[in-house]
């Protein structure tokens, strides 16, 4: 054998062994499945269920299916305001909801998922998301399940949906008095004693649960989403009536916990791969809610004769005036809550005089509102 052939030879040969130290452990891998359960707080027919769905395949893709996720619909394991615990006790590996959903457990969760009027700040969607994201807002966030509730949870914020309709309303209101004479279903925690704060008969009840209430006349209104989701789930059977500005969800966002105890056993490309798929599933939320809520809210008037109305304005400045009385009063008493609440108004500070004033040129365009169509 001449050099040159030696030479050829033993490159071959130890490319063979690196080749085989390579590979062998990453077949080895690729044969261990992750299968991890998770309970949203919506119906299958919710568009929120379907993005949860792309976040599983996004997961399954990412990892050449070595992490897929079942997603079940609200109730399938245990009621939608149980979830927390379940999870926490492992009953499923993990839930989709919204952080208020807790508010019984500690009321400074509904500043996580639903700041009213964006804390009481002017905060938007995008501006609130800004906070969680570099303002400090995920750390008090994870402090808020590890050692406030003391969860076995890593959560992480998942689909903002923001602003949410005030909702829907079986005869049209006028003004806040006539909102006063209805019984509302509104969210839970917070949002519900600001409503009562204004007078309003708040009642809480899950998503699937609204539309058969209203059936049976124990509500005579509600609010959930946006376009979309109220039109998946049939609002629009029971309600003729559709106020399209609320300040009580001004800023909304989805959540997804996971069992820690299962989280801790991924490993760590598996771990990146949740956590930069969270991040794909926040920016898709957005561009799905743009143009579904557009093309629902054109359905629910053009096919199903559904009256869009502007909110009363009366009802802002009474909401803003709530809002503030509620949070100073729970501040007072909560230490996280006062903790969570200065670092959004700290942040708020910053941001709000630039945000509102940049996004307020899209105010001044002369576009029609919706009721004037």
């Amino acid at each position: 054998m001449t050099t040159l052939s030696r030479r050829l030879a033993l490159g071959a040969g130890a490319a063979a062994l690196t080749t085989a130290g390579v590979l062998t452990p990453m077949a080895a891998r690729a044969q261990t499945v992750t299968r991890l359960k998770i309970q949203t707080a919506v119906p299958t027919s919710s568009i929120y269920f379907e993005l949860m769905k792309r976040f599983a395949e996004r997961c399954d893709k990412m990892s050449n299916g070595r992490l897929k996720m079942e997603m079940l619909p609200d109730g399938a394991v245990v009621a939608a305001f149980e979830m927390v615990d379940a999870v926490d006790k492992g009953v499923v590996d993990g839930g989709y909801s919204w952080t208020h959903y807790w508010s019984g457990k500690n009321t400074a969760a509904g500043l996580f998922s639903n700041p009213a009027a964006g804390g009481g700040t002017g905060m938007d969607q995008l501006s609130h998301v800004s906070w969680l994201m570099q303002g400090g807002g995920n750390a008090l966030y994870k402090k808020f399940y590890a050692d406030v509730l003391k969860l076995n949870i890593e959560p992480f914020m998942i689909q903002p949906m923001g602003p949410d309709p005030l909702g829907w309303f079986k005869a049209p209101i006028n003004s806040l008095e006539d909102m006063k004479k209805l019984k509302y279903r509104s969210p839970p925690g917070l949002v519900g004693e600001i409503f009562k704060e204004m007078g309003v008969n708040a009642v809480a009840m899950p998503g699937g649960e609204i539309v058969p209430a209203a059936q049976r006349g124990v509500i005579d209104a509600a609010e959930w989403i946006g376009p979309a989701d109220d039109l998946a789930l049939g609002f629009h059977t029971v309600f003729k009536h559709y106020y399209l500005q609320g300040l009580h969800q001004s800023t909304d966002v989805g959540e997804l916990l996971l069992n820690k105890t299962a989280w801790n056993k991924l490993t760590p490309d598996l771990k990146a791969i949740v956590e930069t798929s969270a991040m794909a599933t926040m920016m898709e939320t957005y561009s799905y809610n743009v143009q579904r809520n557009a093309l629902a809210l054109q359905r629910l008037k053009n096919e199903f004769k559904v009256i869009v109305h502007d909110t009363p304005k009366d009802i802002f400045p009474a909401f803003i005036k709530a809002t503030n009385t509620i949070y100073d009063r729970e501040a007072a008493k909560n230490p996280f809550f006062k903790e969570v609440l200065e670092s959004q108004r700290s942040f708020a500070k910053l941001v709000v005089p630039y945000w509102n004033n940049i996004t307020g040129l899209y105010y001044h365009l002369g576009i029609e509102s919706p009721n004037t169509k």
